[in-house]
């Protein structure tokens, strides 16, 4: 059969389409390859990355280790000592400042406090005031075995002025770590308690030495 020039062309045109579509087709579909390789690779890795972000966040930092701090004493500075003795009730005081100090650091859960051995009390009491010892606060501690000793200093200026000084030294390092007083008004049960909580709570156990 004879095929004319005419059908010819058609037939070249109609094949030279085909092929465009068929590339056409051929390039989607590469494309679409590609989208769903991309898909895939996006859908895997992102719960990888979720767990990995998991996985790599902070942490909780670890507790700090609970220290050891024995109080070596409560001391009692009367500006006027020979003209207003110190009364029994300041003393009564200055014991319950001692359980108190005591008893605000444990329920902390950052200081675990150690009992001072009544010979080792007895040197404390028939010894120096601490700032003059030469150091003597820390051979008591060594001797303990605190990590930190502390003690308590109250001036009475007079019946409405009285000054509220805690120290705490760290017994290896040798040096003090916290020194901080407050003043209150008024010479009452009442006002001693309230200025030893709130040196405690406000500064020394935020600053958890």
């Amino acid at each position: 059969m004879r095929v004319s020039e005419g059908e010819t062309a058609c037939g070249v045109a109609a094949d030279g389409a085909w092929r465009w579509r068929r590339r056409g087709l051929e390039a989607l579909l590469r494309r679409t390859l590609v989208l769903l390789a991309a898909f895939a690779a996006v859908a895997f890795l992102t719960p990888m990355s979720i767990a990995f972000a998991a996985g790599s966040a902070s942490a909780p930092a670890a507790p700090e280790p609970v220290k050891t701090i024995a109080l070596l004493g409560v001391q009692f500075l009367n500006d006027h000592q020979d003209l207003e003795p110190t009364t029994d009730a300041e003393r009564a005081r200055l014991a319950s400042m001692a359980d108190l100090f005591k008893s605000k650091l444990e329920a902390s859960g950052q200081y675990k406090l150690i009992p001072v051995p009544a010979e080792e009390a007895a040197k404390i009491a028939a010894g120096p005031e601490f700032g003059n010892c030469g150091g003597c606060a820390y051979d008591y501690g060594k001797q303990i075995g605190a990590d930190l000793v502390g003690w308590i200093v109250i001036q009475k200026v007079s019946d409405l002025i009285l000054n509220m000084n805690v120290y705490v030294a760290d017994v290896a390092a040798r040096k003090l770590r916290f020194v901080h007083s407050v003043d209150i008004r008024g010479n009452t049960d009442e006002s001693w308690t309230r200025g030893m909580t709130y040196l405690i709570k406000n500064y020394m156990l935020p600053d958890h030495l």
